[in-house]
């Protein structure tokens, strides 16, 4: 991400999010404000996806972790959430299409340019901001998450939701484990969702012709994949942090949950979409 610049990653998120509505017409996740969001470019974003067949892939397992994350949440409000954090929230648009209304006080944490195109945005699209959400602008260069949140009321007490996509494989390990060293200090327990990739020399050799081709393109934007883990290591040292739950898919357990039409075979590694709960 270039300074002073919103990210480009997240607009090429939103613009998957976006293309999916169209082109699987929402099969695996709806969402009736992805495309307005975008603005008037929204039609063209999902002809060019179209005609870029590559796409594919990272559009559907978008799609899936959008998916597997509301799902998780809905579940663990009604074990008692009521706060939900979205990290790097980019232009994700829940906060204006929750069905929990006032029951759950939303937080939207980004970078402050990300976060001021965000709402021009949103003002562009006459969506209108609910009262249940609080932006938390965070330049992690001056100030960290715990300072950020606490700055804009969040309850450390409350149970609480957060969802962390498309943002892990971008940071240092040292900053991956801080945030969820934090998510499992919470006293009145926390749930996190976040996608992850296994380590390039572990894939296939097609699935590594297309990971690279990937990490060059999003390098090319400035926001370099810097982070991988194993599956087995990433779950010993969650449990070790103090979580009590974690549910890991990988692309087998994805594709067989959201996406049961897709050709075999299936990539045995690649990306992965992960739970976790502090009781």
């Amino acid at each position: 991400m270039q300074s002073g610049q919103p990210s480009r990653t997240a607009w090429a998120a939103a613009a998957h999010r976006a293309a999916h509505q169209i082109l699987e017409q929402g099969r695996i996740f709806s969402d009736p404000l992805a495309l307005g969001i975008l603005g008037p470019d929204a039609e063209s974003v999902a002809r060019e996806a179209e005609a870029r067949p590559s796409s594919l892939a990272m559009r559907l397992f978008i799609a899936a972790r959008t998916r597997f994350a509301e799902d998780s949440l809905a579940a663990a409000i009604q074990q008692g959430v009521r706060q939900l954090v979205i990290l790097g929230a980019g232009l994700d648009t829940y906060a204006y299409r929750s069905p929990f209304g006032d029951r759950l006080r939303i937080f939207e944490v980004d970078h402050p340019a990300t976060q001021s195109w965000k709402r021009e945005r949103l003002a562009h699209a006459a969506i209108p901001i609910p009262p249940s959400l609080t932006f938390a602008p965070i330049d992690f260069e001056r100030q960290t998450l715990p300072e950020g949140l606490a700055a804009v009321g969040f309850d450390s007490a409350q149970q609480t939701f957060f969802t962390w996509l498309g943002v892990v494989p971008y940071l240092t390990e040292e900053a991956i484990w801080s945030t969820l060293a934090f998510i499992a200090s919470l006293t009145g327990g926390a749930h996190v969702v976040f996608d992850y990739s296994d380590p390039p020399h572990t894939l296939s050799a097609e699935a590594r012709a297309y990971h690279d081709r990937r990490a060059s393109r999003v390098e090319s934007l400035g926001e370099s994949w810097v982070s991988y883990f194993e599956a087995d290591k990433l779950k010993g040292k969650l449990l070790s942090l103090g979580f009590t739950e974690v549910e890991d898919l990988g692309p087998p357990q994805i594709a067989a949950r959201y996406i049961p039409t897709l050709p075999t075979p299936r990539p045995e590694r690649g990306g992965h979409i992960l739970r976790a709960r502090k009781a």
